[in-house]
């Protein structure tokens, strides 16, 4: 099929990750606009001329329909793949999605929105009350969700359709917000729903593994300016435009919903300076084959500094709890995205080895320094994974550690399924 228009996005909007999980499951093919440019493209007039709101997700059909709004541009999609069954088999059917699709838009999104833009300092001086409120609201909605979801696989009929993906995107946007580890816990149902969606075959690519947060974000007061001892009297200056809180852009960035935490500096900034540079051993892996003449393997030997980094192999300590390789290849990425805060010490190149029921997880770490914990315990979990030093002087450390980079590692009659690179 080729391409019935140009859809305007951005990649951190849930409604977009919707819209594209809608044409993967119905076969529609769209184009984008590389020079869109957010927050500059879109107040142009000739943006605002097809769209008046200047607002994204947008369509700009071939045969000149125009739409925005992300939920109308993805139910628009799923009516032209009516046997996609993304909006039901029947009127009944229909109004169920519409259902479910408005709780969540305005009793889950708006709410969790609302806490995120209070806390933040974005909308107005923080309430406790009015943040109580909020998260009330949101709580009873998930409750609901949860409630009707713990009896079934979809929220309307025995298919996947466009309410589970809209319920889906939407509530992992909430992951990443204020569901931390005791929300999530009342909330399973919801959550295995969640899973399954994401990892439905044509629509997992468009969804990133879903963020743990171990606890929920709170409102910090920022500190108040001392008062000058004995100022000095001087002409009134001439009066400034009061500065007005950021406006929350309408265009669904969730990313910018999300408190900024104090930054610290890190005790491994003040390691003497290395002349292995992580970041270009990143590049040489990602453009480079492995092994082999010219492979990043041979870059690697001879670019490494010993003193300034250290190699790893990692463990997930409890391969009896793992089930679906799928999930265990999800584990690894959610232990990646809690590793974030490393992402300039750490390169990581981690497996699924073996099958259903009977797997492990285990691969590789280059850090820097020559201690493993001050790089890893950004996570939560990481005290779920075991860390050895390898030698590289030694060959069975070697084979493991090259093994683990070529991913095609074995371990016990175990091999390599699948794995995640942390760069």
């Amino acid at each position: 099929m080729s391409p019935l228009g140009t859809l305007y996005f951005t990649s951190v909007q849930t409604n977009a990750k919707v819209i594209k999980a809608v044409a993967a499951v119905g076969g529609i093919t769209y184009d984008t606009d590389p020079s869109y440019v957010h927050l500059e493209t879109n107040k142009t007039s000739a943006f605002t001329s097809k769209f008046p709101h200047g607002k994204i997700p947008a369509w700009d059909g071939k045969d000149g329909f125009k739409l925005f709004e992300g939920v109308a541009i993805a139910r628009y999609f799923a009516s032209l793949a009516p046997n996609s069954g993304l909006l039901g088999h029947s009127k009944e059917d229909a109004a169920l999605i519409d259902q479910w699709i408005h709780l969540t838009d305005s009793e889950v999104t708006f709410n969790t929105h609302q806490i995120a833009y209070l806390i933040a300092g974005k909308l107005a001086p923080y309430s406790k009350p009015i943040h109580t409120t909020f998260l009330e609201r949101q709580t009873r909605a998930l409750d609901t969700l949860e409630k009707h979801i713990s009896t079934r696989t979809f929220f309307v009929g025995e298919r996947l359709t466009l309410a589970d993906l809209v319920v889906a995107a939407h509530v992992q946007s909430a992951a990443a917000i204020n569901l931390d580890t005791p929300a999530r816990a009342k909330l399973p149902n919801l959550f295995r729903h969640l899973e399954t969606v994401i990892n439905q075959p044509k629509v997992s690519a468009h969804f990133e593994p879903t963020p743990v947060l171990e606890k929920a974000p709170v409102y910090v007061a920022p500190k108040k300016e001392k008062e000058a001892k004995e100022p000095k009297p001087a002409a009134a200056p001439a009066p400034k435009a009061e500065k007005k809180p950021k406006k929350a852009d309408d265009d669904d960035e969730d990313d910018s919903l999300v408190p900024e935490e104090p930054k610290v500096k890190n005790p491994l900034d003040d390691l003497p300076k290395s002349t292995f540079n992580l970041e270009d051993w990143k590049r040489a892996y990602s453009n480079k084959d492995t092994r082999g003449a010219g492979g990043s393997l041979e870059w690697f030997y001879e670019n490494f500094d010993k003193e300034g980094f250290s190699v790893w192999r990692v463990d997930f300590k409890f391969p009896e709890e793992l089930t679906q390789t799928f999930m265990s290849n999800n584990q690894i990425g959610g232990f990646f995205n809690r590793l974030e805060a490393s992402r300039k010490y750490l390169f990581g190149s981690v497996g699924v080895l073996g099958a259903a029921n009977a797997s492990l997880i285990s691969g590789a770490l280059i850090l820097r320094g020559q201690d493993a914990i001050p790089v890893v315990n950004v996570a939560p979990d990481w005290e779920s994974y075991e860390f050895k030093k390898l030698d590289l002087g030694n060959e069975k450390d070697k084979a493991f550690f090259e093994a683990a980079l070529a991913w095609d590692l074995e371990i016990d009659g175990k091999k390599w399924v699948d794995g995640k690179n942390f760069k």
